[in-house]
């Protein structure tokens, strides 16, 4: 297994471990939700917590698009900022370089 596979194995693992993670909070916000509404029969009651269940997952997934998606925003922000800041340093120490070289030339023949 290469490490690249790891990595792709490790990041299921993580999103399974999120989805059951917000599936359970869904249904605990669901029965939460439930045990409120004392009037609904049974049958209601497991319809409102499916129901509840099901559009907290969206929401979630919703939330975590939003954030992988800027996460990619900043991501390319940054490397552009990196790049050009990587670009005036190279440009200070070629400048550097020729000054350095000028001065030893000067000195050089001054002497």
């Amino acid at each position: 297994m290469t490490a690249h596979d790891e990595r792709d194995l490790v990041r299921q693992v993580e999103g399974h471990l999120l989805l059951a993670a917000a599936r359970e909070e869904g249904r605990t916000a669901a029965v939460r939700l439930s045990s409120r509404l004392g009037w609904l029969t049974d049958t209601q009651r497991e319809e409102v917590e499916r129901l509840f269940e099901a559009e907290y997952l969206e929401l979630a997934r919703l939330s975590w698009c939003r954030t992988a998606e800027r996460a990619r925003e900043l991501r390319q922000a940054y490397e552009a900022r990196y790049r050009a800041l990587r670009g005036r340093l190279l440009a200070c120490c070629v400048l550097g370089c020729a000054l350095l070289v000028a001065a030893v030339l000067v000195a050089v023949s001054a002497a």
